[in-house]
């Protein structure tokens, strides 16, 4: 029976076998076939980590935020594939980076191979939320993922409060990302929200040299605010 193998990425630069399984490493030398988020920088990973095929014998299927569609058929049509020529095969989903699916597109290429019956197989891997959650002292027993909060200050900062509200009321850990030019931003329009006894957690750069990843209370944080500009971050707080 054909699978769609669910292929975790490193979060940077770093060495794939130091953050991703032997057995992965393994399974990746026979697929022919990728749904991707982009085409180049899955080309460089898969060279990284050793995949040898000539690329011209390999089917990839962009599948990304821009994607405008509602179901697989409709991407492949947009993109010129014959779906027969996915039948019958493994088919791997690559991240950018981290976890398929897991704040990142990809759910949408599960949903098609449920309904085609095929064995859906997820792999372990980084992924900068688990990871940032496990480090984090937080609650782990609850928690809450709210990908990207607005980009206006006005509107981020109401957001910022409701999630401090919901985090105290349920005593739930609450997660969200920025993206890495906004990360200063948001951590002072977290500074400025937040009351000070609330459990902030920074986590930064994860399995990257530059890791840096800690948890104070936001009173604590204003007087030794930490320095986040141009880094992947995950931020995680509990009232």
């Amino acid at each position: 029976m054909a699978r769609l193998l669910l292929l975790p990425a490193c979060l940077g630069d770093t060495d794939p076998a130091l953050v991703l399984p032997a057995a992965y490493l393994t399974r990746m030398e026979h697929l022919r076939a990728f749904f991707v988020e982009d085409m180049r920088s899955a080309r460089r990973f898969l060279r990284k980590i050793g995949y040898r095929l000539p690329f011209e014998d390999v089917l990839f299927v962009e599948l990304n935020e821009h994607t405008r569609a509602s179901c697989i058929e409709e991407v492949l049509r947009q993109q010129g594939v014959d779906e027969s020529l996915l039948s019958g095969q493994d088919i791997g989903v690559l991240s950018e980076a981290g976890l398929p699916c897991v704040a990142d597109p990809g759910a949408m290429a599960v949903e098609w191979a449920h309904r085609k019956g095929m064995q859906v197989v997820p792999f372990s891997g980084p992924s900068s939320l688990f990871l940032a959650l496990m480090a984090s002292g937080l609650n782990g027993q609850s928690f809450c993922f709210h990908g990207y909060l607005p980009a206006t200050p006005k509107e981020r900062v109401a957001r910022i409060r409701e999630l401090e509200s919901a985090s105290l009321k349920r005593n739930q850990t609450q997660l969200f990302i920025e993206t890495p030019y906004r990360s200063q931003a948001m951590f002072e329009s977290l500074l400025e929200s937040c009351r000070p006894s609330t459990r902030l957690c920074v986590a930064s750069s994860i399995t990257l040299p530059d890791e840096f990843i800690r948890t104070m209370t936001v009173g604590q944080w204003k007087k030794s605010p930490a320095s986040i500009q141009k880094k992947n971050t995950v931020f995680l707080l509990l009232a």
